[in-house]
């Protein structure tokens, strides 16, 4: 790992932000990369992770900001990304030039609100929502989706791709409301694929056949191909995205597909079931748990006599 003292001085330095199961390893592999990193959280367990890596930490999100040249978010949403952005003591610690890059699941229209109160201080945004979970995180494989200007996406591309694969879907807000939609799809994915591998474990399919031969078929998703084999078979339910978050980007996604006149029947119905999971299961449930809530569900059902 390079002293951080030698870092390269065309890098610029970094304060990253919310340093969760997503944001922990993000912020080591910037370290890594040789950028200056500067991390902050509310939890002193989450910083501590950043700094064994060789991070500088923060007390405050305003100190982790002040002077640095990019300010990375991770964090849960808009209100919390609202919140600190809105923060006096971090509006006055980001200089003039500096950049701000959210990476969290955030709503599009708070984004482009939040683009031009910045902007009116000489402050850039871009959103960089991304895809891949954990384990992409920790070993950069990420699916970026930026929305920026793109003379603001090329200069942020050295910085993205330590992350992963960054690649921009329009203006700002374009990259969050990409991720939205792109959740909306997985979870809608995944609730079908529990229904689906359900039906046919009673008719006295074998669930890992079926997921095998559909993931060489027309059927295949995500859910096929990662969550069903690597979460819900095992039964370890931990792919380390929860399902209140989930619940979180799909509401994003009809809800601006409510604001922009699109109508969502399907989309309506996945937020309805989840929303139903979400009250059912703890607090802390992962979000693949909703094949068992689908699976216990069902269960509680009379099959219908033939």
């Amino acid at each position: 790992m390079p002293d951080r003292n030698e870092t390269p001085a065309a890098l610029p330095s970094v304060a990253f932000i919310g340093l969760g199961n997503m944001g922990a390893p993000m912020s080591v592999r910037l370290v890594r990369a040789g950028y200056s990193v500067t991390a902050f959280d509310l939890s002193r367990d989450a910083r501590a992770v950043s700094a064994a890596a060789g991070a500088g930490t923060a007390e405050t999100a305003a100190e982790a900001a002040r002077g640095a040249d990019v300010v990375v978010l991770m964090l849960p949403g808009s209100p919390v990304v609202e919140a600190v952005l809105g923060d006096p003591a971090v509006s006055e610690a980001m200089a003039p030039g500096s950049t701000v890059v959210d990476m969290s699941s955030s709503d599009p229209l708070s984004t482009r609100r939040l683009a031009a109160v910045l902007g009116s201080r000489g402050v850039t945004l871009v959103d960089a929502p991304v895809s891949g979970g954990v384990k992409g995180a920790e070993n950069g494989k990420l699916t970026i989706m930026v929305g920026g200007a793109e003379g603001d996406v090329e200069r942020l591309s050295p910085l993205l791709a330590t992350m992963g694969a960054a690649r921009r879907a329009g203006p700002v807000g374009a990259g969050h409301a990409l991720k939205a939609i792109n959740n909306l799809l997985s979870a809608t994915h995944l609730l079908a694929t529990a229904e689906g591998v359900l039906a046919g474990e009673r008719f006295g399919l074998d669930p890992a056949v079926m997921v095998e031969l559909i993931n060489s078929s027309s059927g295949r998703s995500g859910s096929t191909d990662n969550k069903f084999p690597n979460f819900v078979l095992p039964g370890t339910y931990d792919s380390g995205f929860g399902m209140k978050l989930m619940v979180k980007d799909m509401r994003i996604a009809v809800d601006l597909a409510h604001q922009l006149g699109v109508e969502s029947p399907l989309a309506d119905r996945a937020v309805t079931l989840w929303e139903r999971a979400l009250e059912a299961l703890p607090d802390t449930a992962d979000h693949t748990e909703i094949a068992r809530w689908a699976f216990d569900a069902s269960a509680d059902r009379e099959p219908v006599a033939g």
